[in-house]
């Protein structure tokens, strides 16, 4: 039952029967319904400060009016205060309505399944070929998955692209680096981190050799030029990365449905440069061609240096286009730090004067940085923290806690890798994306504080409950839920559909992770204030349904942020 619309039904029912048509719509009603901060004031709250100029009465006036012409068998008191029209919602009625809605929707509850038929394209994680997977990829991979999943719980059809970071001088002076002073094998067993060390080494040697930037530059033409010598190794440079990065994907479970990088648009450029200078927009400044942005309050977007080389907005401005003409999507959503504002927004400028009328479907979903137990985190001055070092930590400090608490548990490595593994990814979802994150050990894997273990233990606390109660014959007994520690549990259930659309609006998945907090935090003291395993029967039924639907949405939510709670901790 949506109350909401039920309650604007009421109102409006009222308005014509009493005062007059007030020029809004039930739903309208409905929308403006407001919720008091304390629950003693009212379950929702209608100002009607919004009818007195329609109807040429004071507001008090209004609901004084109203108070008495409003009844209904779902709502115990209706009340008139200053202005402001309260309900109160029958608590039986209220409990009922939702628990029957949320057990009867299961793992689809909260969705309206608003997307069906449209399709959202999410870049998101974005590494860099030849280099580790570290602690700076872990807000954009972690929101990017989150969305990609929230997305498709709304119905809608979404494509994960990890843009790889696969492009530039650097490689060809990888490539002169490992011609000089590498060998396949060695590259084989040491991946990544020998690709990083010949790496450093071409630009130590190349301080007292300069020479050797020509070489570098020398290679990455032959990339370019698709040679075939330098494409091989370039492609098993990437292959190797890719090989690494995966068994952090695994870790995090994290999918993407394409991995075409910087390097897929070399051939794509083109086409957009040409498109550009036939529509006037390109001009020459210095030799270079840029798309004066100044008009709209920018810096001009360079697209092709002075040497003919390409940028990062070229290479964007192909990759846009060919989304579009591949997907076809409803909305683009680029999941990168907020450093990286003002690149798109000249992005999306230019692609709207290109005459795109899609331009205006694409989004930045900012976030903020990163640091390390207040140290900021730096590649040049080697203060890096490695994501899959960061994760095989947080297991083993996870299993250590667990041998502590819990020594008896079964499956202790794998509800370690599900604890650890979840505590770091809910500490990176848990602010607003926009915040920068210091991210430390002991607030993460805190079992007592706001955390993915908090949230995983009551999970593991209702499946408790659930375990030893078993199979419920009786019917149960709604009016049991009648205190507050049950109906404010009631309350965000309620919640959660509304919750969960506002995330989806907003690209906020911070929203989806503090619910699971309010939610666990209200269960717990449900719990610890009253007793779930009562001799009668209906009330017993009433609470072990209250249990099954939390235990069950903490779950969904969960889902959705990417962790995989454990049944038992």
């Amino acid at each position: 039952m949506d109350f909401k619309l039920a309650i604007g039904q009421k109102i409006l029912d009222a308005l014509k029967a009493t005062l007059g048509d007030p020029g809004m719509t039930d739903v309208q009603i409905a929308s403006a319904l407001e919720v008091p901060p304390d629950t003693a004031m009212g379950d929702f709250a209608f100002p009607c400060f919004k009818l007195s100029k329609a109807l040429r009465k004071p507001p008090a006036m209004i609901s004084d009016a109203l108070a008495g012409a409003i009844q209904a068998d779902f709502l115990s008191k209706v009340d008139s205060v200053k202005g402001y029209l309260n309900f109160f919602i029958d608590r039986a009625t209220f409990a009922e309505k939702i628990l029957r809605a949320a057990a009867e929707q299961g793992e689809r509850y909260g969705s309206d399944n608003s997307g069906a038929g449209k399709t959202v394209v999410l870049d998101y994680s974005s590494i860099n070929i030849a280099k580790r997977f570290h602690i700076g990829h872990l807000s954009t991979t972690a929101i990017g998955s989150a969305l990609y999943k929230l997305y498709k719980f709304f119905g809608w059809n979404a494509i994960g692209v990890n843009h790889l970071g696969d492009w530039g001088t650097q490689f060809g002076k990888m490539i002169a680096a490992y011609k000089r002073w590498g060998d396949h094998d060695t590259v084989a067993r040491g991946g990544v981190d020998e690709m990083v060390k010949l790496y450093v080494r071409f630009n130590e040697e190349a301080k007292a050799d300069p020479a050797l930037n020509d070489e570098g530059r020398a290679w990455f033409k032959r990339i370019e030029d698709g040679d075939p010598e330098a494409l091989e190794i370039f492609n098993w440079f990437k292959s190797v990365t890719l090989k690494d990065a995966e068994r952090v994907y695994d870790m995090l479970g994290v999918t993407f449905d394409s991995y075409a990088g910087e390097s897929f648009y070399n051939d794509k450029m083109q086409p957009v440069i040409d498109e550009l200078k036939a529509k006037g927009l390109l001009k020459e400044d210095q030799g270079a061609q840029i798309v004066d942005l100044e008009p709209y309050g920018m810096p001009p977007a360079l697209i092709l240096r002075s040497d003919g080389a390409t940028l990062y907005i070229t290479r964007d401005l192909a990759a846009a286009k060919y989304r579009k003409d591949t997907y076809n999507f409803d909305k683009s959503l680029y999941v990168v730090a907020y450093q990286q504002n003002l690149h798109f927004r000249q992005l999306f400028k230019v692609l709207e004067l290109m005459g795109y009328d899609w331009a205006k479907d694409c989004e930045h979903v900012a976030f903020g940085m990163v640091s390390y137990e207040g140290q900021a985190l730096s590649t040049r001055e080697g203060h890096v923290i490695y994501l899959d070092d960061l994760l095989n930590n947080a297991i083993q400090k996870a299993r250590s806690i667990i041998d502590e608490k819990s020594p008896d548990l079964e499956n202790k490595d794998e509800v370690a890798r599900q604890i650890g593994v979840g505590a770091v990814v809910f500490f990176a979802l848990y602010n607003n994306r926009i915040k920068d994150i210091d991210f430390w050990w002991d607030r993460a894997l805190n079992f007592d504080g706001e955390t993915g273990p908090y949230v995983m233990y009551t999970h593991a606390r209702c499946c408790s409950v659930l375990a030893k109660a078993g199979e419920m014959d009786a019917e149960p007994d709604f009016a049991a839920l009648s205190d507050a520690d049950a109906q404010e549990v009631v309350r965000l259930i309620g919640q959660f559909p509304e919750t969960a659309k506002s995330a989806l609006e907003r690209n906020e998945p911070s929203l989806i992770t503090r619910f699971t907090v309010d939610l666990s935090q209200a269960y717990n003291k449900f719990y610890y204030d009253q007793k779930i395993m009562v001799d009668d029967l209906p009330t017993r039924a009433a609470r072990v349904l209250l249990t099954k639907v939390t235990r069950d949405l903490l779950r969904t939510a969960m889902h959705l942020i990417g962790l995989n709670p454990p049944e038992r901790m």
